[in-house]
């Protein structure tokens, strides 16, 4: 599932820092906390890497 703005995904490649050990998880809050608790590796790893280029910087859907 690719990214719909630039804050998801780099609330996802926050996640995924924390999932595989590179940032502690208790640093993480909001968007990327809940992504952490909520998706696999693989799903963050989608997500993270997604191409910012012609994103919102936010969703503006609710």
């Amino acid at each position: 599932m690719p990214a719909k703005s630039q804050a998801q995904q780099m609330a996802a490649g926050a996640a995924l820092a924390a999932r595989r050990g590179e940032q502690k998880a208790s640093d993480l809050d909001g968007a990327a906390k809940s992504m952490y608790d909520s998706m696999s590796e693989e799903e963050l790893e989608a997500m993270a890497s997604t191409s910012q280029k012609g994103k919102p910087e936010h969703d503006s859907r609710s």
